[in-house]
């Protein structure tokens, strides 16, 4: 499963980019966002491991996060994993006339672990998509009060 969702950002580039690439911030436009804790490696340059931990509907939720690509603001592509699934996205920004941004994510589901999972995405698979604009939408929201 893969999808896009975007959203055009009253900041220069510079600044959005900044916003994004800082952990300190995830709390702000994430839902149930409780840490990020690098594992291995450099966080936030390629090959940097770390375990972004939520909480969804009172249940944690644990992904280890591997940066594939770092070259903002033209490209940040992770790969996510979790026991029911694991995903990639990949983040650009795209400087637009007006000091405004395009940020966009691709998000490519790569496999679900599990019958309910599975099913879920099957039967529902616009509530992935739902959930990522929403994310979006609130980094908007957040970069542009900062």
């Amino acid at each position: 499963m893969k999808f896009e969702c975007s959203a055009d950002i009253n900041l220069p580039v510079d600044k959005v980019v900044a916003l994004f690439n800082d952990p300190s911030n995830f709390q702000q436009w994430q839902d149930g966002f409780i840490s990020y804790e690098p594992i291995s490696g450099i966080p936030r340059e390629v090959g940097a491991k770390s375990k972004i931990t939520f909480v969804n509907r009172k249940h944690k939720m644990e992904l280890i996060e591997t940066i594939q690509v770092m070259n903002l603001p033209a490209e940040m592509t992770a790969l996510y994993e979790h026991e029911h699934m694991i995903n990639t996205l990949i983040n650009n920004f795209t400087e637009l006339p007006g000091g405004k941004t395009r940020y966009t994510t691709n998000i490519g589901y790569i496999k679900f672990n599990g019958f309910m999972p599975r099913l879920m995405a099957f039967l529902m698979p616009g509530m992935f998509k739902k959930q990522s604009q929403k994310w979006v939408d609130q980094f908007k929201a957040f970069a542009e009060k900062a």
